[in-house]
């Protein structure tokens, strides 16, 4: 039997794709063959498709590493899972525990990803969602590197406790969605954007405790300090990157966690990181996804917490619908996350 699976033919624009008729993979034996229903879109989809990302990828790879679906067939040597569980997969199947070792397996890049009908990978990267949940496939699937990489932040190194505040940059995916999951562990979420729109709608449905415009107030760790009867944040998403480094530490609590997620911004001229983690006993840490340990456990409290994760725009499986959600990722107007439904 086949199957629709879409590939890049170059890697200068997201419009370099190419629909293919495929045979459907039989699973190993120790892998299961999903049917996928929906897809998740990353900015490393981006960076994949303009030859931005700095790691190796496959030539004419299928893209994307985000997908959430339904058990079709297991392999002999699966345990513990079976035909009709919906499940979502692991960036990198082959990290099942631990830091992630090298940027070679990650789905979509180095080898060919999710963006198709069917998909084989590995029992032991397989992750059961419930069987009967409010969320959406669209939804789980966004567990995959964005709910992973919030997870990581808030307790892959010093674990969150209620009561802490949490500043997130910006109104992207893992900025909401780390924000959800702080604001249902007992945190303070606080959240900034340039735009008051953004701000003011993101407060109304998701109830973020403040909200900061970073155009409004340009030394916005200021508006954080006072926010926070100048102490600062507990815990930092910064997702910008080198550009508002040294506005995230500012806005840092003494002894406070700032986690490295984001390269989109670039400083001019770069900032005494080391003097400035020094002066507040800060931990900086790059955060590279997680593990397949991490996606379980953040799934676990999603569903434990009925938490409705943040996306903000579906299209469909066709060679102009993933196109026009690449585009729309890219351009960046997007509250939360853009996602590709591949089942109707």
């Amino acid at each position: 039997m086949s199957q629709t699976v879409i590939r890049f033919t170059e890697r200068t624009s997201v419009r370099n794709l190419k629909t293919h008729t495929e045979e459907i993979p039989e699973p190993a034996k120790h892998e299961v063959l999903i049917k996928v229903h929906a897809v998740a879109l990353n900015y490393r989809d981006i960076a994949v498709a303009t030859s931005q990302y700095p790691f190796p990828v496959k030539e004419n790879v299928v893209p994307c590493s985000d997908a959430a679906g339904i058990v079709v067939t297991v392999g002999e040597g699966v345990k513990g899972l079976a035909p009709g569980d919906k499940v979502i997969g692991t960036f990198d199947p082959t990290n099942t525990y631990g830091p992630q070792e090298d940027w070679l397996n990650g789905l979509g890049g180095p080898v060919d990803g999710v963006l198709g009908e069917y998909i084989t990978i590995p029992g032991a990267a397989a992750v059961k969602v419930p069987q009967e949940s409010e969320q959406s496939f669209a939804e789980w699937s966004t567990l995959v590197v964005t709910g992973v990489t919030a997870w990581n932040a808030l307790y892959g190194n010093v674990p969150l406790r209620p009561g802490q505040v949490v500043l997130a940059l910006g109104t992207g995916g893992v900025s909401i969605t780390g924000l959800l999951l702080a604001k249902a562990a007992g945190a303070i979420p606080i959240i900034t954007s340039s735009s008051d729109t953004k701000l003011a709608a993101v407060q109304s449905k998701y109830g973020f405790d403040h909200t900061v415009n970073y155009k409004t107030h340009p030394t916005w760790s200021k508006e954080v300090l006072r926010l926070t009867g100048g102490q600062g944040a507990d815990c930092v998403l910064e997702n910008g990157g080198s550009g508002p480094i040294a506005e995230s530490l500012n806005s840092n609590r003494m002894g406070g966690n700032v986690s490295v997620i984001g390269f989109l911004a670039q400083a001019k001229e770069m900032p005494d990181v080391v003097g400035m983690a020094l002066g507040k006993g800060a931990v900086v840490r790059g955060v590279t996804v997680g593990s397949t340990q991490l996606l379980r456990e953040v799934v676990r409290f999603v569903a434990a917490k009925g938490i409705r994760l943040p996306v903000d725009r579906e299209f469909g499986f066709s060679l102009e619908g993933v196109m026009e959600g690449l585009e729309s990722m890219a351009s960046g107007g997007h509250v939360g996350k853009v996602c590709i439904r591949v089942v109707e």
